[in-house]
């Protein structure tokens, strides 16, 4: 049976896989940051929504990446979190 990481690894070897992964690659970092500052603090998915004033589906879809959180919302994460809101573009990287 193969690994988590060696199916990844054998998946990226096809250039559309590769391609489709890069794109959603943003998507997911956001997500994974969510996830770190909630953690980071302690709390549950619901003590965060508490925290926001949402509900705690809303913050398993911020989590899941299927939703993209507004600047309003970023904003209202960090307070919640105790963490302060950056957001960077960085110059792409040529290959």
């Amino acid at each position: 049976m193969k690994t988590f990481n060696e199916l990844k690894a054998e998946l990226l070897q096809n250039p559309e896989v590769q391609a489709e992964y890069e794109r959603l690659r943003p998507e997911f970092e956001l997500a994974k940051t969510i996830i770190t500052a909630r953690a980071a603090q302690g709390l549950t998915q619901a003590e965060l929504a508490a925290r926001m004033e949402t509900s705690q589906s809303y913050i398993a879809r911020l989590e899941s990446g299927r939703v993209l959180p507004s600047m309003k919302t970023w904003l209202r994460l960090a307070a919640a979190t105790g963490t302060r809101a950056k957001i960077t573009l960085e110059p792409l990287v040529e290959r």
